[in-house]
């Protein structure tokens, strides 16, 4: 039996609030600061070979190899440049450290539209709400000062998790600080695998943010397609009584 639901878990990171420019765009911005000046789409193909790269030596932030996040992104920041012919240490050290503080706060981040009125709406509806995100120790400031924080009773994020979607262990955590059966429990995220199947998989009643329907191809019911967050309150309301 699907009990009410109580809880509604949130992914983070193209859910609630993206990037305010490219990853491209944003380090050229700072390589540019200290002298050096790349052309984007070079930087853009660095960053992302380098980030499978890492990722693949040192998943999920490097936690279980005690790396930690700023040490991991301030790697993934040298490798990049690296691979676009900056091998001066000063100036890796320089915009490592500075791109990483960069992404501390609200600057880089610009939230959706949808997601603060959406967030109030089920704080309204007496939904209480946590955030399961593949993010590092960073993610409390950032919606700190993105004025989203006050929404969360808890953040979990991988880094502290330390496992990363779609390992469902890290919904297993969030169940745990929630205090309910799965079946209580809603998820909302952009990710097929890591949001929508692995939530479901745990009889969290998933729901996939497809805002460009670009993932129509899928095989995915209806009432658990959300094109905006606004579309949510109706569908939760439907399961709360």
């Amino acid at each position: 039996m699907r009990g009410p639901v109580r809880w509604v878990l949130w992914d983070v990171k193209d859910t609630l609030l993206k990037v305010r420019r490219s990853v491209g765009e944003q380090y050229c911005a700072e390589a540019e600061r200290v002298g050096v000046k790349l052309p984007v789409a070079d930087v853009e193909t660095a960053f992302t070979q380098a980030y499978r790269q890492r990722s693949q030596l040192f998943p999920n932030y490097g936690r279980a190899q005690g790396m930690g996040s700023q040490r991991w992104w301030t790697g993934q920041v040298k490798d990049t440049f690296v691979q676009c012919g900056v091998n001066d240490s000063a100036v890796l050290d320089r915009l490592a450290s500075n791109l990483y503080q960069n992404f501390c706060g609200a600057e880089n981040w610009e939230v959706f539209s949808d997601s603060n009125g959406t967030l109030k709406i089920c704080s309204a509806l007496g939904l209480k709400q946590g955030v399961v995100s593949n993010f590092d120790k960073r993610l409390e400031n950032i919606l700190k000062e993105c004025g989203l924080l006050t929404h969360f009773s808890f953040l979990l994020t991988s880094e502290e998790a330390g496992v990363a979607k779609p390992d469902p262990d890290i919904f297993r955590q969030a169940l745990v600080r929630c205090g309910m059966s799965a079946s209580s429990v809603a998820h909302v995220g952009d990710h097929y695998v890591n949001d929508y199947l692995t939530s479901r998989s745990l009889g969290i009643q998933g729901f996939l943010l497809d805002r460009q329907n670009r993932l129509g191809h899928l095989d995915i019911p209806p009432q658990h397609r959300l094109q905006s967050l606004e579309e949510l309150p109706a569908r939760l309301q439907q399961e709360i009584s």
